[in-house]
């Protein structure tokens, strides 16, 4: 896919990975769908974008929220006349133990409400994004590109029952949508980074995030615009779909 003058929508793309993979595709010429609840963020980002030549709408809305979800890609697809990707940026982490005991008494665990927050805003926010950026897609007769982001953890992290679980999920969701998809000119990927260097990993405690970089085989974390990097290849390769890309230094875990 040639970048210039399509349409991406982004999700979570006020800040972090989600910014920098608009800001690589902006770059090649692509007009952006700004997705997040931080709504002054996302003016912000917006105006960035717009210096690079291209246009760049911001949409706040919850993509948890069914009815939202529907709305908001409706009205993407009114503004630009068209949809050509979409990339599931938003996520969230409530990081924990299954259970915590001492001396054969449970003295801890993760409650409902802190496994339930992450699986709807990575796993239920995933779908609902993707079943109306497909809608759209094919309404406005449109060669299509999804993205999920998944991560490293989907093998299994200790203290992320929640999060692996979600990362596990859109990945497997990637590899069916390629095949339903197809049909309708719709490719889908993954990406599946480690540690990126973002907000969230500069707040991690200097030891924890020492243990972290011992265990990447590069030594360091990812760059933002490593990501943008990635999400550029998978739009512009016709043939990759139903695959996901690991960009974790060569991490397992």
């Amino acid at each position: 896919m040639d970048l210039k003058d399509k349409v991406i929508a982004i999700t979570g793309a006020a800040q972090g990975l989600g910014k920098a993979m608009a800001i690589a595709l902006a770059e090649q010429g692509a007009h952006i769908a700004l997705i997040d609840m931080q709504l002054d963020l996302l003016v912000v980002t917006a105006k960035e974008i717009e210096t690079l030549g291209v246009k760049a709408k911001v949409y706040s809305f919850d993509v948890t929220d069914d009815i939202a979800v529907e709305a908001g890609f409706a009205s993407i697809a009114d503004d630009f006349g068209q949809l050509n990707g979409l990339i599931n940026s938003a996520g969230i982490m409530r990081d924990g133990l299954l259970l915590k005991a001492k001396d054969g008494v449970v003295t801890e665990k993760m409650s409902l409400q802190q496994f339930t927050s992450v699986m709807n805003v990575n796993v239920t926010g995933t779908f609902l994004c993707s079943r109306e950026a497909a809608a759209q897609m094919i309404a406005t007769n449109s060669d299509g590109v999804i993205i999920n982001i998944s991560s490293v953890s989907r093998a299994g992290n200790m203290g992320q029952t929640n999060y692996s679980a979600s990362k596990a999920a859109v990945a497997t969701m990637t590899v069916t949508w390629a095949k339903e998809l197809a049909r309708y000119n719709i490719r889908t990927a993954c990406i599946a980074p480690g540690l990126v260097e973002t907000a969230m990993a500069a707040q991690m405690r200097p030891e924890m995030r020492e243990m972290f970089v011992k265990s990447v085989p590069l030594r360091r974390l990812a760059e933002v615009e490593e990501l943008g990097h990635a999400a550029r290849f998978v739009f512009e390769n016709d043939y990759f779909t139903g695959r996901t890309i690991e960009l974790d230094g060569g991490t397992r875990i």
